[in-house]
């Protein structure tokens, strides 16, 4: 929408080193339809996949996924928007995603943090969307032709079934339902804070 209207932005990609591969095409090939700089930010110290196990363990979504959250996605962007200066934000978030997106506005400030989100498609429906996407041949994810409707992490992330919300298919079987940067940033780095002490005296007890 932007390209339409002749207007750069920074375009941020955070990536979780859990992206399905067709994600890290996506951002490929839209980066080459649209000619912007893509700004990529990864986890702290954590250049793949295997950097990140090293650094924090296997699995690590599964034994504290709030702590997974804050180092691949909420300590990336918080980096991103301090190095980019970004004092607004612009999001893909929709009402029709249900959760906590149910009530959005499409202006928000985030509490705390003073962050501006802003929601352009807040009152669009997926449909909508998906036509949108068709008319102006926008690149899109090719994981929705195999009945994706929602796309995270591929260890979190399965298609929709028939009849379900289009993000079922995101933490299916929990009621976890956002993976942190729409979160109390605060309480995220607390928590985290509180997980890497305990961590770390967990090491001390055993070093004695």
């Amino acid at each position: 929408m932007l390209s339409t209207q002749g207007i750069s932005v920074p375009v941020i990609f955070l990536d979780t080193l859990h992206h399905f591969d067709e994600t890290l095409d996506l951002a490929r090939r839209s980066q080459q339809r649209y000619k912007f700089k893509l700004h990529t930010y990864k986890p702290d110290g954590c250049v793949d996949r295997a950097a990140f196990v090293a650094k924090h363990g296997d699995e690590l979504w599964k034994r504290d996924d709030t702590v997974y959250d804050y180092s691949v996605k909420v300590e990336p962007a918080r980096r991103a928007y301090s190095e980019l200066r970004a004092r607004a934000v612009l999001t893909g978030r929709r009402k029709s995603q249900k959760g906590d997106r149910a009530t959005m506005q499409v202006v928000e400030i985030e509490k705390g943090t003073g962050l501006i989100k802003i929601n352009p498609l807040a009152n669009w429906t997926f449909d909508q969307v998906w036509s949108y996407l068709r008319a102006h041949e926008v690149p899109y994810n090719v994981l929705l032709d195999q009945g994706y409707k929602s796309v995270g992490d591929y260890h979190s992330t399965r298609p929709v079934k028939e009849g379900e919300d289009e993000r079922a298919g995101r933490w299916a079987g929990s009621e976890k339902t956002e993976c942190g940067l729409h979160k109390d940033y605060f309480a995220m780095r607390a928590a985290f804070v509180a997980s890497q002490k305990k961590q770390n005296n967990s090491i001390a007890v055993t070093a004695a």
